[in-house]
């Protein structure tokens, strides 16, 4: 935890820091658009920097990810929010955060971790039994927090490395490890159901319809909300640092 406050401390400093920085050698700079080898002579040594061989296709994905967020996803989810009673988002929100406890079980076990599995499965269970399906998180207000856990965790607390930084097409900052993990924790949920529920008009309207919105309901990141031109960096810098972290505990 404390390395976690530091980490965000540290954001808060370093953002206005190069923000600045950029903007006596540069003037006007848009958010996120330069890098932070032009404006530096060669071969300095940034802190900030990743692995990050696909620079240039990332940042290309960036630019994109943040125009569909600020065009397309963010309004459907200020139409989601106008629309919907504050009490029934968050029965949505617990819903499908209940859901996640099966990722958070499998790789729990895969981890070899048996306290937080069992974990996972109380939660579920407690959730689905007494908070209507899992409408209301009963096991958070029972003092039973979530343990997050997933694939590329799971990768990680093996010995794999993360691989080159990635930019996914609208869902944002990950790496090869990740990224790998994303798509293997979503096909052994999906392959865990029923055939009739997969198959049903319902289970797409809500895993691809209803979830996607709820999911960025719950996230308060905003792209360029850092308003430092160097913000791709940032944002590359501390999801590195965060998912070595999660690996970690």
């Amino acid at each position: 935890m404390r390395t976690r406050l530091r980490l965000l401390a540290l954001l808060s400093l370093l953002a206005p820091a190069i923000g600045g920085c950029a903007s006596q050698q540069h003037g006007t700079i848009e958010p996120a658009q330069i890098q932070l080898s032009e404006v530096a002579p060669p071969g300095t040594l940034f802190p900030l920097r990743v692995y990050d061989p696909l620079e240039t296709f990332n940042r290309g994905v960036y630019t994109f990810n943040a125009g569909f967020d600020r065009y397309v996803f963010l309004p459907v989810v200020q139409a989601y929010e106008f629309v919907t009673p504050v009490f029934v988002q968050n029965r949505i929100s617990d819903f499908f955060n209940n859901i996640t406890e099966f990722r958070n079980f499998t790789n729990s076990v895969l981890q070899l971790k048996p306290d937080q599995a069992g974990r996972a499965f109380l939660r579920f269970v407690v959730n689905v039994m007494f908070g209507f399906g899992g409408l209301y998180d009963i096991a958070s207000a029972k003092g039973i927090d979530p343990q997050p856990e997933d694939f590329g965790e799971t990768l990680g607390h093996w010995g794999a490395g993360p691989g080159p930084y990635l930019v996914i097409p609208i869902l944002g900052p990950s790496n090869l490890r990740d990224g790998t993990g994303l798509a293997a924790d979503a096909l052994a949920f999906y392959y865990a159901l029923p055939v009739e529920v997969t198959s049903s008009v319902a289970y797409y309207a809500l895993m691809y319809g209803l979830r996607p919105i709820d999911a960025r309901h719950q996230l308060a990141f905003r792209y360029y909300g850092t308003g430092s031109p160097f913000e791709y960096d940032l944002v590359r810098f501390f999801y590195t640092e965060k998912r070595q972290l999660d690996i970690e505990r």
